[in-house]
């Protein structure tokens, strides 16, 4: 199994929504750092698993989407508690969707999102071929 990996640091902000967070319930910052893993058994006429600049391109444009902002505000968070678990899906989705990168070969995908350096979560799926 071949597995490529991309990551990338950002700030962003959020505020839990789930009673009795503590500071959490507040509004604050991370330095969140995304950490991308596509994994696919064979690879393609190029010798690539995955055009490894459009995986970095494709995760840029997400980033750039979230640095700076206010995970709350985001649509794709309305309704839900915006969590590091959720965010790495939120990514995940966003990464593998209709605008996402182009998957041919890729078998699995997963999203770790670190909220600081000691603490992250993950979100992987299968793909089907």
């Amino acid at each position: 199994m071949y597995t490529v990996r991309v990551s990338r640091r950002f700030i962003a902000q959020h505020f839990l929504t789930v009673p009795d967070a503590g500071p959490e319930n507040e509004l604050h910052s991370h330095r969140f750092e995304v950490d991308v893993e596509v994994a696919g058994p064979e690879l393609n006429e190029h010798d690539y698993l995955v055009d490894i600049d459009e995986l970095a391109g494709r995760i840029d444009e997400l980033v750039d989407e979230y640095a700076d902002t206010t995970l709350n505000d985001r649509p794709r968070f309305e309704g839900y508690n915006p969590s590091v678990e959720r965010f790495a899906r939120v990514f995940c989705d966003r990464l593998l969707g209709e605008d996402g990168i182009d998957t041919d070969g890729i078998e699995s995908a997963t999203v770790t999102m670190w909220e600081d350096e000691t603490a992250s979560a993950s979100y992987g799926t299968t793909l089907e071929g």
